[in-house]
């Protein structure tokens, strides 16, 4: 299971929120890219990357510090906030993106999410942000009636490289993952599932990962608060 650092961009800065809530964020660091770098030399194999600004404003906000963390590091970097058009999506994998995820596009122009990963093969992933088991897009700010896995499964058939599976309510508060469902979606596609929200602790990436059907954990206020020990974590999920 590929453990996932999470750098979350709010104008400019580190951030972490509290159940998706703007107004709840906790700054954790002004350079970017430096801490991409931290993550780096801890020995992380992926970064994970969130344009919060962008996620609202439906186009990206913080281009320079995501430019700035690509040029930093080389150890591959997903990014997920603000991609909603194929002209984005180009734009980013030029810039050096190993991975684009598309959240709030999936619900809203899923034949997007078919066209981008037919042209970009593997670098196309789907997140899929819920409350009590429903999908919510534009940053969290709206709630749909679509199931999780009802989304998850119609994109079985478009060569998405996975599915970040996002818990809101979970999402910041250091509570632990909704192991659960997340290995419920797991198993029901053939999609590798991504879990976030709520990693807080060991256990819980031990416990995500001894599901057996979790492709990957992202972490992000338990790096930043130390709770979790990125060099400790990776190495026990080798063991």
């Amino acid at each position: 299971m590929i453990l996932y650092p999470a750098i979350d961009l709010k104008d400019g800065q580190c951030v972490r929120l509290l159940r998706g809530e703007m107004s709840a964020a906790t700054v954790f660091g002004d350079d970017p890219a430096a801490q991409a770098l931290a993550f780096q030399s801890a020995g992380c194999a992926w970064l994970h990357l969130v344009d919060l600004n962008g996620a609202f404003a439906g186009q990206p906000v913080n281009g320079a510090a995501v430019e700035a963390i690509l040029a930093a590091v080389t150890v591959p970097a997903q990014l997920g906030g603000g991609i909603r058009d194929m002209a984005t999506i180009a734009m980013w994998l030029d810039k050096g993106l190993a991975r684009v995820i598309l959240g709030t596009v999936a619900v809203e122009n899923p034949a997007l999410v078919r066209e981008a990963a037919k042209a970009f093969p593997g670098q196309v992933a789907v997140g899929i942000d819920a409350r009590k088991g429903r999908v919510a897009t534009k940053g969290w700010a709206t709630e749909t009636d679509i199931l999780v896995t009802d989304l998850a499964r119609s994109f079985e058939d478009a060569g998405v490289a996975a599915i970040i599976y996002t818990d809101i309510d979970r999402d910041g508060a250091m509570q632990g993952p909704n192991i659960d469902a997340t290995k419920a979606l797991a198993r029901a596609v053939s999609i590798p599932v991504i879990a976030s929200g709520g990693v807080s602790r060991m256990e819980d990436l031990l416990a995500l990962r001894d599901t057996g059907v979790i492709a990957g954990a992202i972490s992000g206020r338990a790096l930043y608060d130390g709770a979790i020990d990125l060099a400790t974590a990776l190495a026990a999920l080798k063991a």
